[in-house]
């Protein structure tokens, strides 16, 4: 049943009021918690001195934004300005070997930073892994990259190699597993592309170009072999219509984004906060529900700043790289869930869209997010935890295409087919509620802890009920509603079809 209009325009002001309030709502009470709470003693590791002329302590619990905005920034802003400024000059000396230019920086750059010992490391996997794609069978090419990726992710072969290579540089041991996992995966991309190519085989050099294009070595996006291929290859290097004035502008929005960050952590101690159990159990509902939305909307910020930058250079070189993720805000379906559209692109194109096709069949479906969660479980490092990730965000992908099949069916379709297109539309966003809180639980335990989302789980779903468990389905409608007509606007402009719902049918702006 298409949707040829949207909701009424008093009612979609009235969402975003609602969703405005509660935000500021919550929000308000993350801020006493984190103000009144700044001296416990839990804090002390995570809570650092911050802003001295307005009192205020910093966040500094995630590592990894720690170490690419205060010990990494220098490093990688020195590396990714030489390869701009590099890749410039030579590609307009030499631009049908630009590619080349491309991996002799990369490929100096990696030996400079990390050794001649990890060089070597890296490619051996890529003499492995080639020498399987000349034989040409996919199950093969699958088996030999599992297996690799499988050496840096279990114990005790990932420590033998760590030992073997990394030395006194204080993030050597994050650039290998960066740097070896990544090179594993575009490896793999090389092999199985290279079992579609029908005339003859990619050479050796192809795969060292595309591993050592050093924006995308360390830390990704993984970008396809085909894709990287065809556009590092091709000399008709043109600038679309204000593109220099779009990647100035997503520039600038990135570093906006550094500073709002700064200022978050300065005022919400949302990372600490979730450690400190014995603090968590005397927070309000609101507040637990803030914080577990503020902390997949941080890792968003995250993703997309990180991806921003280097995707940035990427666009510098005329390449067109994987964009980052869509906006935990904008999720409502377990589809379009990923913090790493890089990854994700691999996997939908290698192993979920290979084995589930047009993904409406039930056991295909269960067959083909089975093996993607397999391979991200072994991509992620298996612990317990990740398991558990794994097991219910598969689920989720599988629940909705039962509900989608349940509701398909007579009488459900024959009454959706006597409602109005609002009410469709309204019964619809109940649905897309309630998964909203499905990803965030499912994926919040990824983030802090398994004891923290079994904590906010409680307080939400049973000792909450009604009232906060109500209150909070409420507040999500009205965001589920905002985003179903930013999408319904966009599909008008647009001319396509936007995201498929929970239920399984289909919204087409017409």
């Amino acid at each position: 049943m298409g949707i040829k209009a949207g909701l009424p325009r008093y009612e979609l002001y009235l969402y975003t009021a609602v969703l405005s309030g509660a935000l500021a709502w919550a929000a308000s009470w993350i801020v006493e918690a984190s103000s009144e709470n700044v001296s416990r003693k839990a804090f002390k590791e995570s809570v650092k001195p911050g802003w001295y002329y307005f009192g205020r302590k910093m966040d500094v619990a995630d590592f990894e934004w720690v170490m690419w905005f205060s010990t990494f920034r220098n490093h990688i802003l020195f590396a990714l300005t030489g390869h701009v400024i590099f890749a410039k000059i030579f590609t307009l000396l030499a631009q049908k070997h630009r590619s080349y230019i491309f991996c002799v920086y990369g490929g100096l750059a990696v030996l400079v930073t990390m050794g001649w010992t990890f060089m070597a490391l890296v490619l051996s996997h890529c003499i492995i892994l080639y020498s399987v794609a000349m034989i040409k069978m996919k199950w093969m090419c699958f088996a030999a990259g599992l297996a690799t990726l499988a050496s840096i992710k279990l114990e005790p072969y990932n420590s033998w190699q760590e030992t073997l290579v990394t030395g006194s540089f204080d993030l050597q041991d994050i650039l290998f597993y960066g740097g070896c996992g990544f090179t594993i995966m575009r490896c793999m991309s090389f092999a199985l592309e290279n079992c579609e190519k029908t005339d003859g085989n990619y050479t050796f050099c192809d795969l060292l170009k595309y591993n050592f294009y050093l924006p995308f070595f360390f830390f990704g996006p993984v970008m396809t072999f085909d894709k990287y291929h065809t556009q590092a290859n091709s000399t008709k290097l043109t600038r679309k219509e204000r593109e220099m004035w779009n990647i100035t502008t997503k520039a600038v929005l990135h570093l906006a984004i550094i500073l709002m960050v700064d200022v978050f952590f300065h005022y919400l101690y949302i990372l600490t906060i979730p450690s400190d159990m014995k603090l968590v159990t005397k927070l309000s509902d609101w507040c637990l529900a803030g914080l577990s939305y503020s902390n997949l909307l941080y890792d968003w910020l995250k993703s997309a700043v990180m991806f921003g930058v280097i995707n940035t250079v990427a666009t510098l070189d005329h390449l067109d790289p994987p964009q980052p993720p869509k906006c935990i805000t904008m999720l409502y379906v377990f589809a379009e869930t990923h913090f790493d559209r890089g990854i994700n692109d691999w996997l939908c194109k290698y192993v979920y869209d290979y084995i589930g096709g047009d993904h409406d069949k039930v056991f295909k479906e269960l067959l083909a997010t089975t093996s993607t969660f397999a391979i991200t479980t072994l991509w992620l490092g298996p612990c317990e935890l990740v398991y558990i990730w794994s097991f219910f965000n598969c689920f989720g992908l599988n629940f909705e295409l039962w509900v989608g099949k349940f509701f398909s069916f007579p009488p459900f379709s024959t009454i959706e087919g006597f409602m109005g297109e609002a009410m469709s539309r309204r019964i619809r966003g109940l649905f897309n509620a309630a998964n909203f809180w499905a990803i965030i639980l499912y994926n919040v335990l990824s983030l802090n802890s398994l004891e923290f989302a079994k904590l906010v789980g409680r307080r939400l779903i049973f000792k909450g009920f009604p009232l906060s468990t109500l209150s909070v389905l409420l507040v999500t409608y009205c965001g589920v509603q905002l985003v179903k007509e930013h999408e319904r606007q966009q599909a008008l402009q647009e001319d396509v079809q936007p995201v498929k719902p929970l239920d399984g049918g289909k919204e087409k702006a017409e």
